[in-house]
Parts: structure tokens; sequence; C-alpha cells
């Protein structure tokens, strides 16, 4: 499968069964943070089954596949997920208007070829 057939499939499935996530970086710490950069992502949010909790899984982790596709509308006042890129624990999502923190980002299980097609991402919060 070539990268542009997967970033295909991941999209046609996200439009089908996802939702748009923000994906949140800020400046700063503590009250006076600001928010720097947001990017509106497709993205399948999902929880994890009691035979997956373990290791640093919690009850209550989810689990998004984040779809990075370079060619995405970007909705004013927001950036392309792919300036954001490499994610780390410092940035948030916004799952239905509520923030949740980032655990964990697995950028190698969704790559074609050396393209990353999607993000699989243990969240909590």
């Amino acid at each position: 499968m070539t990268p542009d057939e997967s970033l295909d499939q991941h999209i046609r499935a996200l439009e089908e069964n996802g939702e748009t996530v923000l994906v949140r970086r800020y400046a700063g710490v503590g009250p006076a943070r600001a928010v720097v950069k947001e990017a509106a992502v497709l993205a399948k949010v999902k929880g994890y089954q009691p035979e997956d909790i373990v290791g640093e899984i919690q009850q209550g982790d989810r689990h998004v596949i984040l779809l990075n596709d370079p060619s995405a509308p970007v909705p004013d006042g927001k950036v392309a997920l792919s300036t954001m890129l490499p994610l780390s624990k410092r940035d948030f999502l916004v799952i239905a208007g509520a923030e949740v923190s980032i655990e964990g980002v697995d950028d190698a299980t969704r790559r074609i070829q050396g393209q990353v097609i999607a993000l699989e991402i243990q969240v909590r919060g």
C-alpha cells in the first residue's frame, strides 16, 4: 500500500466514524499561559478495553487516532497539524469541548514509507 492509498483510506474511515478534535499548544505555564498554536484535526477517539489497561495505561484513558492530512483545509485562526509535529506531553487535545493531556504519542505505527499518515495518542483527563 502506498502512503497516498493509506491516507485516502484513513480519511474515508475518519470522515465516516470520526470527529474533529483540537490539538493545542501553550506558551508559558500556569494561569498566565497562552495558546500559541491550535489545529483542528479529524480523529477517532475510543476507550481502552479492560485487558488493555496495563503499564502506564489507566482506567479512563482514551486512545486517539489523529489524522495527519497535509491537504486538509485549515480553519481561520488555526494552523496545520504538520506545523505542530512532533507532538509531546506538553501539548493537549480538546475532545468534545474538554481538554485532555497527552500521555504518549506513537508516530510509527501508521507510518508508510516514511510518511506519517496518523498518530496514535494516549490521552488522560
